[in-house]
């Protein structure tokens, strides 16, 4: 019979338990599923209690079946649900723990753990919390202050809590993570649980930091070139003095030549050029000041690494302008001799008087073209071109001082040209012929180069 109703799963079971039951007078509980009318088996729970007499014989046997196959199907599919969140919790991409709601650790990700090298259950030889040991063998000497102190804050608050900072790896190595925790909480509003995740965020910050220093090396770098059009436009000034120190040289020299010597008039002059001596030393010590560092040495560049860091940088920009780059970089070019912060400043230089020529056009799309390749041999070309309104003069575009620029001081193409003749190279503008218009330079290929 139980072979008959009795799932081919259960009956093993149910037949030994049974057997066991009447043999020890032991009574059974068992889960099984039993074959309903229709064929349908269905989860039971069955149980029998022995009737025994006043002699403590077993007279009789009860039992009965429960249908609980509902209630099994529940509890399978909740089994099932929280075996695949285990399962999504394993496997995420990122370190996850768990802990009371007094800040204690009680679930640790096999991510975290692996990460950190050691699982909550080593903690407990420590002497310390779980908390506390967790948080002063791992993080970060420096950071570590700060961790406890807003994490504190937030179990005595209940608000969420969110830190950067350095942990350290199994293999001693300290790595930027980015800490977030935020309360669990049961339907009175009290919190049950806090859920903390943890992630690997090290490139990031040190993908930050690089880009850091190279917007303060550009900086510089335009610091310098502003410096460039600012001695410029002194150096203009000190052309007044001289020509007044050459002015009153001759007449001093005519005061004295005369017979008798006018030594009055000569001495009013002299202490002229004096004055306009001083005046010139005084301009030309204040442009030695601003440049006042020793040459960078030329090293083998990538000039097309060099266009897209520009790119990179200066994207914001870009897109504050609504200017869309386009780029157009052969593939293998050979290395060049550069100086990479002087390159870079008229990469930007030029890309930014593409963006300025394009300010008052709103017939067409604004972009601007950059491409390289090579010239000849010997030699690496790089032009931008833009889509703006092109220059009004393209043969006073090197004339110093000369702008068609509001606020410009005339000077960034000037220098831009003496920066690529410095490198061997050549710069040259012209007007495109559907508008806009093109700044190029060549560079001559590094010695290194096999070409």
């Amino acid at each position: 019979v139980v072979k008959a109703l009795v799932h081919p799963d259960d009956a093993a079971g149910l037949i030994e338990a049974v057997r066991h039951s009447i043999a020890t007078g032991e009574p059974y509980s068992m889960k099984y599923r039993l074959r309903r009318a229709d064929g349908v088996y269905r989860w039971v729970d069955g149980r029998a209690e022995p009737l025994r007499d006043t002699s403590g014989a077993i007279v009789q046997w009860y039992a009965i079946s429960i249908d609980i196959d509902e209630e099994m199907r529940t509890q399978q599919a909740l089994h099932e649900r929280e075996r695949s969140l285990f399962q999504l919790v394993e496997t995420l991409p990122i370190m996850i723990d768990c802990a009371g709601p007094d800040g204690e650790p009680i679930y640790r990700s096999r991510q975290l753990s692996e990460f950190l090298g050691y699982g909550l259950e080593s903690l407990q030889a420590t002497g310390k919390s779980r908390l506390s040991g967790t948080l002063d063998s791992g993080v970060h000497p420096d950071d570590v202050e700060g961790v406890k102190k807003h994490y504190a804050h937030s179990l005595a608050t209940g608000e969420p809590y969110a830190r950067k900072h350095r942990l350290r790896r199994f293999d001693g190595e300290y790595r930027w993570v980015d800490t977030r925790a935020a309360p669990m909480r049961n339907t009175d509003g009290a919190i049950v649980q806090w859920n903390v995740t943890c992630l690997d965020i090290d490139r990031e910050v040190k993908a930050q930091e690089e880009l850091r220093i190279a917007q303060e090396n550009l900086a510089r770098a335009s610091q310098a070139a502003s410096m460039a059009e600012l001695s410029a436009s002194i150096a203009h000034e000190v052309n007044q003095p001289l020509a007044a120190i050459v002015a009153n040289s001759h007449a001093c020299h005519r005061w004295l030549s005369t017979e008798p010597a006018n030594l009055e008039r000569a001495k009013v002059t002299a202490e002229r050029i004096i004055r306009d001596a001083n005046s010139a030393a005084d301009v030309i010590s204040r442009i030695r000041a601003l440049f006042r560092h020793a040459p960078q040495a030329k090293l083998p560049e990538d000039i097309n690494n060099l266009v897209g860091e520009v790119c990179r940088l200066m994207a914001d920009q870009l897109a504050a302008k609504d200017v869309r780059i386009e780029t157009g970089l052969a593939p293998d070019l050979p290395a060049i001799m550069l100086d990479g912060v002087q390159m870079q400043q008229v990469i930007v230089n030029l890309i930014r008087n593409g963006i300025d020529a394009m300010d008052t056009v709103f017939d067409r799309a604004r972009t601007l073209q950059i491409t390289s390749g090579r010239e000849g041999s010997d030699a690496i070309r790089v032009e931008v071109r833009d889509a703006g309104t092109g220059f009004m003069d393209s043969d006073r575009a090197f004339d110093p001082f000369f702008t068609t620029k509001q606020h410009g001081m005339g000077m960034g193409l000037v220098i831009c040209r003496s920066i690529i003749e410095s490198h061997g190279g050549r710069l040259w503008v012209a007007n495109n012929e559907t508008g806009g218009a093109t700044v190029g330079f060549t560079l001559p290929v590094a010695a290194t180069d096999g070409t």
